[in-house]
């Protein structure tokens, strides 16, 4: 299947400058980006067709070529032998096989792109209420974004960087080391193949300036400590014009007062009194929803852990509606006043002192225990 032209894909003319085609490149990228298009295959195709035009349009040795010969310029053996040749019929020497194969090894092809941006990290803290249910949140964080006068180009308003005068714009110089020769990144034009004669006033040639931006960051419902949302394009801005760099915001979850997450399920503990733990009743425990009643049956023990289906979590990775699990704590009363002590001190003859067999079954069986294990001692 044909190839479509470069600057079609763009939507940009053939006398387009590197500002416009880099404009055009980031509308098409947002638009067909595969984060904001999951699933989507003919968008995932165009974010690739849009990615490779801007790559050899943005490129002039490359662009220069694709004029001339369109996209049999990139083909194998195509192109005038500019970029297909090979030992037989290019044009290209010993020397020259050698210095790209060294090359490589020593700083890369005959140019060096200009750098990506940088990804950042922000660490944000929610609430297990927010990181539950979703929420949006605003943040400030400092990145270095490009430079509103020079348009990332890092020259002055009304000039251009300058082809390299030391490698014609090559970005690579030649040594010679006896039979081989090594390429080695220019060290005037630190590999770019262009020099800034006039720097921006605004950013001092740098094409970047450190500002502060705000975004509004959407966290989906079900996430949890040690989550991470990526945010596309949002990083540091790349090096005269590449692209930029992704942020990371990192999920962590505050300890709850009430409540604890494991996977999709929440625990929490339900404090009750010896006599409801006794004779049973019910009770009003929390959930995420608001309160709900739990039944306690009778001759309830401390640590018993009761289901309630549905009240926990669902992940943003997607599946079932995790659980609330109730334990009950059997507490203890304090501050007795006198009639009471009097009442549990009746209770306590009428249980037949405190191993009662009947009404205290495990209390017997760890004493009977004991007294097997000193009997054993004495033997």
């Amino acid at each position: 299947m044909a190839k479509s032209d470069f600057y079609e894909i763009l939507g940009v003319s053939k006398s387009a400058d590197e500002r416009e085609i880099k404009k055009a490149y980031k509308r098409l990228a947002m638009k067909y980006h595969p984060d904001r298009n999951p699933g989507d295959k003919e968008a995932e195709a165009k974010f690739k067709e849009v990615k490779e035009a801007y790559e050899i349009l943005t490129d002039a040795q490359k662009r220069a070529a694709y004029d001339q010969y369109g996209h049999a310029a990139f083909e194998q053996g195509g192109g005038g032998g500019g970029f297909g040749g090979g030992f037989g019929g290019g044009g290209a020497d010993f020397s020259d096989i050698f210095g790209d194969v060294f090359g490589d090894i020593f700083g890369g092809g005959r140019r060096q792109r200009a750098s990506r941006g940088a990804d950042l990290r922000y660490n944000m803290e929610l609430t297990l209420e927010e990181a539950v249910r979703g929420v949006t949140k605003e943040i400030r964080i400092p990145v270095l974004e490009e430079c509103d006068v020079c348009h990332g180009s890092g020259a002055k308003a009304g000039t251009q960087p300058q082809t390299c005068p030391t490698c014609h714009g090559a970005g690579q110089v030649q040594m010679r080391q006896g039979f081989f020769t090594v390429q080695q990144a220019c060290p005037t034009c630190h590999g770019r193949g262009s020099v800034i004669k006039d720097p921006c006033n605004a950013c001092h040639g740098h094409g970047r300036v450190e500002r502060q931006k705000t975004l509004s960051v959407k966290i989906p419902a079900g996430v949890d400590t040690g989550d991470r949302i990526r945010l596309s394009g949002e990083g540091e801005a790349g090096e005269h014009g590449a692209p930029a760099g992704d942020l990371y915001v990192q999920v962590s979850v505050k300890k709850h007062p009430i409540f604890e997450r494991e996977d999709n399920n929440l625990y929490c503990e339900v404090p009750i009194n010896f006599a409801m733990a006794a004779l049973g009743g019910e009770i009003e425990v929390p959930t995420l929803d608001g309160r709900v009643n739990l039944k306690v049956p009778a001759e309830t023990q401390t640590g018993k852990l009761f289901r309630m289906r549905g009240k926990g979590v669902k992940s943003v990775r997607g599946g079932a509606v995790g659980d609330l699990l109730c334990r009950v704590v059997v507490e203890t009363p304090v501050s007795l006043n006198d009639k009471q002590k009097a009442l549990l001190r009746e209770l306590e003859e009428s249980f037949g002192g405190p191993t009662g067999e009947k009404n205290s079954p495990r209390s017997k069986s760890f004493f009977d225990g004991v007294k097997k294990f000193f009997d054993d001692l004495t033997r």
